[in-house]
């Protein structure tokens, strides 16, 4: 069986070995877990039944993180992304006031059209067309959106009549805890402690319920339980027709392109930080784990959760020595083996999850670095772009005036060659798409 395993991930010649590929996927594993307990309490708000949400987290990060692990063996996790479900429950279900059913619907086609523009390589001609400022802001825009639904969560900032916003209650329990939360974790991160975002939201989940101000548990099955969270509430529950008759393109495209960007540049980084992009099967690899990440979206939204996408994360495996996809198997395995600890899920209060939101959201600032600031006709799109994500509430928002805004002044101050037809086909869209969202 070694043997066999050893010789199907190409360990030897990876210089890696199973133990270590084990090691590495439990790594990666605790730092991804956070998204058991935060990713069902966003769907939530979507309208999905809880239990049924923890359970299509789960099963689309396993079985997806497991596809990953055996069809492209590169050692990367793969989860419903965070972004894209605060997209999914907070614009298209709370602003656009569509049934999650109808969302579930938008995001199964957006994997339909993943899959075409892969197998296709149109994927790559669009990814060559975006500026790469644009898609450093893109990353930028939606950390910022997050932290915006983070502090609100947390009760940190809270809405005003005068001033839109204002701070919050600080005084109050529970927003103390969220601001002990945020520290806590950055702390650990600092000391780069493996699964500091779980350790944090566990951490201030047990404090909470010391002091009163979370539900603690009343027995054992309120934590440890055999019986799997059901799925009959979201299985196959997508309303495809539904998303197609809405007309639903700004929506399925923003979908789209968050994803594909967001994989690809997790895909390149991940890799990059253990040399496995200068192996010779390097780029067979990538193009298997964007086939994988195609699918994985269809079955997401067949179980019942947003569009999933590789996770950076991944790279606390990587350190820890994974380079094969037999760490992904096992990130994939671990994930499956939480459904006994699902009910833990439903004693998580908002408080204690929002830390890890903001936290999340500052980590995407990194890319901000990549913006060249001294060339106003780069910056002021990718400016746009990240102020109109959170100031809009809506990621697509800040996709389309950064896309639109960069063609726009390019043209005006005669560097209209910098524009490719693709960049110009997707700011004609989001221009029709502001038309009929105005009138």
């Amino acid at each position: 069986m070694k043997e066999f395993i050893s010789s199907y991930f190409k360990l030897d010649s990876k210089g890696s070995s199973i133990s270590t590929e084990l090691l590495a996927g439990l790594t990666t594993f605790m730092a991804m877990a956070y998204i058991i307990f935060v990713n069902p309490s966003i769907l939530e708000a979507s309208g999905i039944p809880r239990e049924a949400a923890i359970a299509a987290t789960i099963w689309s990060a396993g079985l997806c993180s497991i596809a990953m692990g055996l069809c492209s063996n590169l050692p990367i996790g793969v989860a419903p992304g965070m972004g894209m479900n605060a997209f999914f429950a907070f614009y298209v279900c709370g602003t656009m006031g569509l049934s999650w059913q109808t969302a579930l619907g938008a995001v199964f086609v957006s994997g339909v059209v993943f899959l075409i523009l892969t197998v296709t390589k149109l994927r790559v001609l669009i990814i060559e067309a975006v500026p790469d400022s644009i898609k450093a802001a893109v990353v930028v825009g939606i950390g910022m959106f997050l932290s915006i639904i983070g502090l609100s969560s947390a009760g940190i900032i809270v809405k005003s009549d005068a001033t839109m916003v204002t701070l919050g209650h600080i005084g109050d329990a529970k927003v103390l805890l969220s601001i002990i939360g945020m520290l806590f974790i950055a702390v650990l991160l600092a000391y780069k402690v493996k699964g500091a975002l779980i350790y944090g939201i566990l951490a201030i989940t047990i404090v909470g319920m010391i002091f009163g101000v979370a539900p603690h548990p009343k027995g054992i099955s309120d934590v440890f339980s055999l019986n799997i969270p059901s799925l009959a509430d979201t299985f196959m529950q997508m309303d495809i027709l539904g998303a197609i008759n809405y007309g639903l393109v700004t929506v399925i495209f923003t979908f789209t392109i968050v994803e594909l960007f967001d994989n690809l540049c997790t895909l390149i980084g991940v890799t990059r930080a253990s040399g496995i992009n200068e192996e010779k099967d390097y780029m067979k690899n990538v193009n298997r784990a964007l086939l994988t990440d195609s699918v994985g979206t269809m079955v997401s939204a067949t179980v019942g959760t947003c569009t999933v996408t590789s996770y950076v994360e991944s790279t606390a495996g990587i350190k820890e020595g994974g380079k094969s996809g037999l760490t992904a198997v096992t990130v994939g395995v671990l994930f499956l083996l939480a459904f006994v600890f699902a009910p833990l899920a439903g004693l998580i209060p908002a408080f204690a999850t929002a830390p890890a939101i903001i936290i999340v959201g500052s980590m995407m600032m990194r890319n901000i670095k990549e913006i060249d600031f001294t060339d106003v006709t780069e910056s002021i799109p990718a400016f746009l772009t990240i102020v109109m994500m959170p100031l809009s509430y809506s990621i697509g928002n800040g996709f389309g005036f950064g896309f639109v805004s960069y063609c726009l002044i390019k043209t005006c101050t005669g560097h209209f060659r910098d524009i490719s037809w693709v960049m110009w086909l997707i700011s004609i869209m989001f221009t029709v798409s502001f038309y009929m969202h105005g009138v």
